[in-house]
């Protein structure tokens, strides 16, 4: 359309151009002396004026094409420009529509994220809370030693049956150890929660490089006695194992232990005194259980050895009874033969007695019948 449009328009400036040249001709010239070149030019502006005349029509229906086009051109540019303008309000009506559902979602996922923040601000001051409660709990001497009872006898409760431990438990040298474990066929294992904190404590805390000294020392010593003390308590041959548990509880404090005090540890070993934390006093337990299982399974392998052995007794004496059986069934087969023989007798017997003639004259006969009985007799 846009061609038209420009072919049009050149169109009409050629058109205005032979327009202006045929007036530059048509112009009045001075007359002339020959007769035929005056005829030449009268014919001349004649075809002069017809072209005119023909330029002004064409210029006239190019104005009409130039106008029809112009017409055409707006209205399929207005009509696109519609179709433009349609689309565009559809597209940004479904990028509202989109833009306001992501907001929906990131409002309610930026709810969801508040909330959390509170529930995490909650938990932390809850958990800042309980952490100041522990430590409050564990400066306590008593608090602290009910506390690490507490969670020794929720370990041990929780995997072991009743009847396989006791807490407090009296020994022969009428100690009273913390936890008592029952190990079949061997000695009871003893398990200590009284661990000296005060001096781990004061180790973490310190500041300066006098005060980290002096609570080093504090901590070999008080946890060498708690060690000695466990020794001479709880080891008892004959009645316990010859190891006993110090049960620490908190993992850190563990492993702070072995990290730094290397020495504690290798006399607690010395001394048969295992140190253990939560997760190694879990461990511990559990090889007791699968010790008691094994010495259960022991028994009734026992007892099924023993029940077996009755079972094959009382198998052969049914053999015996059924061999006797066997030889009274033989027996009464017998008797039963026998009783049929006797049977057989008497019919015969009988049989001759139905067969005598009682109406005979003759005695002889008789008489020689009845040696004849007692002969078949």
């Amino acid at each position: 359309m846009a061609e038209t449009s420009l072919l049009v328009g050149l169109g009409v400036l050629l058109l205005a151009g032979l327009a202006a040249v045929i007036a530059l001709l048509l112009r009045p010239r001075a007359p002339v002396a020959d007769p035929a070149a005056e005829q030449r030019l009268v014919a001349l502006n004649s075809r002069l004026d017809g072209m005119a005349n023909w330029l002004q029509n064409a210029h006239g229906q190019l104005q009409q094409i130039m106008q029809s086009s112009q017409g055409q051109f707006q209205q399929t540019v207005n009509e696109r420009l519609d179709a433009v303008t349609a689309r565009l309000g559809e597209s940004l009506t479904v990028s509202t529509n989109t833009t306001a559902e992501h907001l929906q979602n990131l409002h309610a996922r930026l709810a969801v994220i508040d909330s959390a923040q509170k529930n995490i601000t909650e938990l932390a001051s809850q958990v800042t809370s309980h952490v100041g409660s522990l430590n409050n709990i564990l400066a306590n001497k008593q608090t602290r030693g009910a506390f690490g009872q507490g969670q020794l006898e929720a370990i041990v409760s929780d995997l072991l049956p009743k009847g396989a431990y006791e807490f407090q438990f009296t020994l022969t040298n009428k100690t009273r150890p913390d936890c008592v474990i029952f190990v079949p066929q061997s000695g009871h294992l003893i398990i200590d929660a009284k661990f000296p904190l005060e001096a781990m404590t004061a180790w973490r805390d310190c500041a300066t490089d006098e005060e980290r000294k002096a609570a080093v020392q504090r901590v070999r010593t008080d946890i060498a006695k708690h060690i000695a003390d466990i020794a001479d308590k709880y080891l008892i041959p004959g009645e316990t194992q010859d190891v006993a548990l110090m049960f620490i509880p908190s993992e850190s404090m563990y492993a702070d232990i072995y990290e730094s005090f290397d020495d504690i540890v290798q006399r607690a070993r010395r001394a048969r005194v295992m140190i253990v934390s939560p997760n190694m006093a879990v461990l511990a337990i559990q090889l007791v259980r699968q010790m008691r299982k094994d010495a259960q399974m022991r028994e009734a392998v026992d007892q099924i050895r023993f029940e077996i052995g009755h079972m094959m007794k009382d198998v052969g004496l049914l053999g015996e009874r059924v061999r006797k059986l066997q030889g009274h069934f033989g027996q009464t087969t017998k008797d039963m033969d026998d009783i049929l023989t006797s049977t057989g007798r008497i019919e015969k017997r009988a049989g001759r007695i139905e067969g005598l003639d009682f109406e005979a004259d003759a005695a002889a006969p008789i008489a020689a019948a009845v040696p004849k009985l007692g002969a078949a007799e």
